[in-house]
């Protein structure tokens, strides 16, 4: 179990790293990071260069066990930032209230992606960095999971091995693995059995509450963070929290209300929300139709991003939030996970 502090920091352009400057000042060292999670300007595509670049300049920056998850798309309001999530300090002897773990999957092979194998690898590491940070899953709040797309490279060397894909559309396998990242974190906490993933993943009718995943040419393999309440330092006082509950749709503002009004009773102070977002499947948002799904100029998630931010930048009052486009299996369909990360006075 590894307490943690979650810090955040704007940042200039994706190959910005002035943010180790503001780690610093808080008394924090690089050495002393196990993610780095941001938002990027890029459009959030296959082609997004953003992340790969952001990743790249930060990756020889951080310990090698640490991981890097950049999520493309800030329409909007959204604010281009970096999360650090960093192990407390040596000399803070009270827990923090957080613990956190992250982790890698093995790389997956193209034929896998987006498949029952996909879904299966990423509840088994999920499942067993559960385990090491002794909590259950009640505890366990946010399962984040960077997970790999298809590019038309992958697809002609399962062709060429005679392997076939998930699918051929390079767009289209970015839901795929969010979708099999976000079975296989459901199977990890216990929202559905192991030996539902093949059907699940055939209907694509189910959903973690607590999952964001999002997907990027830049990595072979899932980055994962698990983020969870410290089950002794509920018994104390915290210095940090986390509350989640999925939003059933885009326009949810009942469901972020009630978190930030409880954020509110305490005394707290957001520090940071996480939350998934997407157009409904169905063309609709409480009955009445959206044109999210029909737009050739901009794509659905993009309208999301941009829906979905202008709402929680608002009753926050913060732009800086993780807000993530394809909400597949991530919450319910048109909806998507939140988490509010908060101080304590």
């Amino acid at each position: 179990m590894v307490a943690i502090d979650v810090l955040k920091f704007e940042t200039n352009s994706p190959a910005d790293t002035s943010p180790l400057e503001g780690l610093n000042a808080a008394g924090y060292e690089a050495s002393r990071i196990l993610a780095v999670i941001g938002k990027t300007e890029g459009n959030g595509c296959v082609n997004d260069f953003s992340r790969t670049l952001a990743q790249t300049v930060w990756q020889p920056l951080i310990p090698k066990d640490a991981i890097t998850i950049f999520s493309g798309g800030t329409e909007g309001v959204l604010s281009p930032h970096v999360t650090f999530i960093v192990r407390c300090k040596d000399d803070d002897d009270d827990a923090s209230g957080l613990v956190g773990a992250v982790g890698h999957t093995r790389d997956l092979d193209p034929h896998e992606v987006g498949g029952h194998i996909h879904a299966r690898t990423v509840a088994d590491t999920v499942a067993n960095m559960i385990t090491g940070m002794n909590v259950s899953p009640k505890d366990v709040k946010l399962v984040l999971v960077k997970c790999p797309l298809l590019t038309s490279t992958k697809i002609e060397t399962a062709r060429a091995a005679g392997q076939s894909t998930i699918c051929t559309d390079t767009y289209e396998s970015m839901a795929k693995s969010r979708y099999a990242s976000a079975i296989g974190i459901a199977v990890a906490l216990g929202e559905i059995s192991t030996n539902d993933i093949s059907a699940k993943l055939q209907t694509e009718d189910s959903w973690s509450a607590l999952a964001s995943c999002s997907s990027g040419a830049e990595l072979d393999d899932n980055h994962i963070f698990v983020l969870a309440n410290d089950p002794i330092a509920v018994k104390v006082k915290p210095r940090l929290k986390a509350i989640s509950r999925p939003m059933k749709d885009a326009i949810d503002a009942d469901a972020a209300l009630d978190l930030l009004g409880q954020v509110k009773e305490q005394g707290g102070k957001v520090v940071q929300i996480f939350a998934k977002a997407e157009a409904n499947p169905k063309g609709l948002i409480r009955g009445r139709r959206i044109t999210m799904l029909t737009d050739s100029d901009i794509h659905s998630t993009r309208h999301a991003r941009a829906a979905v931010g202008g709402l929680l930048c608002g009753l926050a009052g913060d732009t800086q939030l993780y807000v993530s486009g394809g909400a597949e299996g991530q919450g319910p369909p048109g909806g998507g996970s939140l988490t509010v990360v908060y101080s304590m006075p």
